[in-house]
């Protein structure tokens, strides 16, 4: 008689294996309507790792070009996006120097045909597969401009298109310089490289890295981008897993381009995973003063691994640590309520650890700035003017009537440019409700169930009219934000992305309080030494 011995857990794998195969055996013989095996397995394969956390995905060989474009940044096309309105499919954008840009394509065209079809029954996903292709291949388009009765064929080679990871870069006064790090795909350790020495040629005293926005990506580029500010030799990041192999700690092996300049790290709650790893570590060295919002607090680290028949698995492998030996991951993935749902770690449960200089910082929630700053909320109107596209389709109709626009240094829009474009609202029948009319509307709908709506009518039709006319005035209350925006939007068009990141820089307030700290030399050190420092609001136990 053999006796084979099974560590518990490995029988718990063999058995429920065997049971998951009889199962789906049973199902595609004897369920009453025909199935689709491979449907069913990628169900099955997606709803497993929902219960582990959002970053662990199975990726079929389908979306192998998705996950290559993540990861590179580069994919085969034409270098437009796409969205879709109403019954019509719209360029959103197109990239400076892309077969699009090229070609002619602008803003608010709209596309009637690709390769002679039509592309209104598809979703504006679908167009974007569809604008994707081989490198070299052609293809055909049929636009029609606003404002234009004629119908344009284009022709189009498509190329390899890169998303930079920086959008813009240049000096914001005569000795500061500014870097807009968009994203951590192949090489943006080098892009931050070359910005940062032409910067330095430019005559850059002190640095402004914007890391607003940043999801993250490769963390081999955080490292990399770390060790220009960080000498040789300085711990900046341990991972730890459950497997040995993901155990390990980074540390800078290259001398840094520059190791004293001053620098501030602009970040906020859509700052994640490698923008994390890059401001924890310069937080935790009290190498750069972070201001802005908490970030998003991503502290797990993810690893692909090859699957049999041309799939990918993406598995969160390990857990990282800042050189303080905090872990800044927000939600608990191993702890879910009763329906299924992770929690954020709360503040209670936070520890504060020291940086280099003693300074204190928080574990558990996200990078926690030097300086919070509350971000600029949006009017209610902005929102709507913004969200459905009135302010896009504005922009359009003025590049039709302006061939150019000074630089953006120069570049206003005026009172009477901001009287034209509420004429033109005037011609689209926009509408908005403000949160106080949505709140008289949930009243109204309990007046009516708890029946006091017959005695209060009057008194509800009046405060109606009086929201309805305090909404005229809000064209002119919410003028300059809405400004803002109509000036961005217009930019864009002119100057592509760098030229919106341009543009708002000079209103940014985020921006106002980075060159105001860097200005400060006393403050700025003072902040790193800290000398000057924020309270917690909350006592918090020690690490040691």
């Amino acid at each position: 008689m053999l006796i084979v011995a099974f560590a518990n857990n490995d029988f718990k794998i063999l058995k429920s294996l065997d049971i998951y195969y009889s199962l789906f055996k049973e199902v595609n013989l004897y369920y009453v309507d025909e199935t689709d095996p491979e449907k069913l397995i990628n169900t099955s394969i997606k709803s497993m790792l929902s219960t582990l956390d959002p970053y662990t995905v199975f990726i079929p060989e389908a979306e192998l070009d998705n996950y290559k474009f993540i990861t590179t940044g580069e994919y085969g096309g034409i270098g437009a996006s796409v969205r879709r309105s109403e019954n019509s499919i719209i360029i959103n954008y197109t990239y400076e120097g892309s077969p699009a840009q090229k070609a002619g394509l602008k803003a608010g065209d709209i596309i009637y045909e690709i390769n002679g079809k039509s592309p209104i029954s598809k979703n504006s996903e679908d167009v974007t597969e569809t604008l994707k292709g081989n490198l070299s291949s052609s293809i055909e388009l049929l636009i029609k401009r606003p404002g234009d009765t004629t119908i344009i064929r284009k022709t189009l080679i498509r190329e390899k298109i890169t998303i930079s990871n920086i959008p813009y870069f240049g000096l914001i006064k005569s000795n500061i310089g500014y870097i807009k790090l968009s994203s951590f795909t192949e090489d943006a350790n080098i892009e931050v490289k070359n910005a940062l020495i032409e910067l330095k040629k430019q005559g850059a005293k002190s640095i402004i890295l914007d890391l607003r926005g940043n999801p993250g990506g490769l963390l081999v580029e955080a490292i990399n981008i770390l060790n220009l500010f960080v000498d040789k030799g300085q711990v900046i990041l341990n991972t730890k897993g459950k497997v040995k192999q993901w155990n390990v700690t980074y540390t800078t092996k290259n001398q840094a381009i520059d190791k004293n300049i001053p620098l501030v790290v602009m970040v906020n709650k859509n700052s994640a995973s490698a923008a994390e790893i890059v401001s924890g570590a310069l937080q935790d060295l009290d190498r750069a003063v972070i201001i802005g919002q908490r970030t998003y607090g991503k502290g797990l680290v993810q690893t692909t691994r090859s699957l049999s028949y041309n799939t990918k698995l993406k598995v969160t492998t390990a857990k990282y640590y800042t050189p303080s030996g905090r872990c800044i991951q927000a939600m608990d993935y191993s702890h879910r309520n009763g329906n299924g749902i992770a929690g954020r770690i709360p503040d209670s449960l936070m520890h504060a650890f020291k940086t280099k200089n003693g300074r204190n910082v928080l574990d558990g929630g996200g990078i926690l700035p030097d300086i919070e700053i509350k971000p600029d909320i949006l009017s209610k109107l902005a929102y709507n003017l913004y969200s459905k596209y009135f302010i896009f389709d504005y922009a359009t109709q003025y590049v039709l009537r302006h061939e150019s626009i000074p630089t953006i240094a120069n570049f206003k829009f005026t009172n009477q440019d901001y009287t034209d474009f509420i004429e033109f609202l005037k011609t689209k029948n926009f509408d908005y409700k403000t949160d106080s009319e949505e709140t008289l509307d949930k009243l109204k709908e309990t007046a009516v169930k708890e029946k006091y709506m017959e005695g209060a009518k009057a008194e509800f039709e009046a405060l109606a009219k009086k929201l309805a006319h305090d909404k005229i005035n809000d064209f002119e209350k919410n003028k300059k934000e809405i400004i803002e925006l109509i000036e961005e939007e217009i930019a864009s068009r002119y100057y592509y992305q760098r030229g919106k990141i341009q543009i708002s820089m000079k209103t940014d307030p985020l921006v106002a309080k980075a060159l105001e700290i860097i200005t400060d030399k006393k403050r700025y050190s003072h902040i790193l030494q800290g000398i000057d420092k924020p309270s917690l609001a909350r006592n918090y136990s020690f690490t040691n």
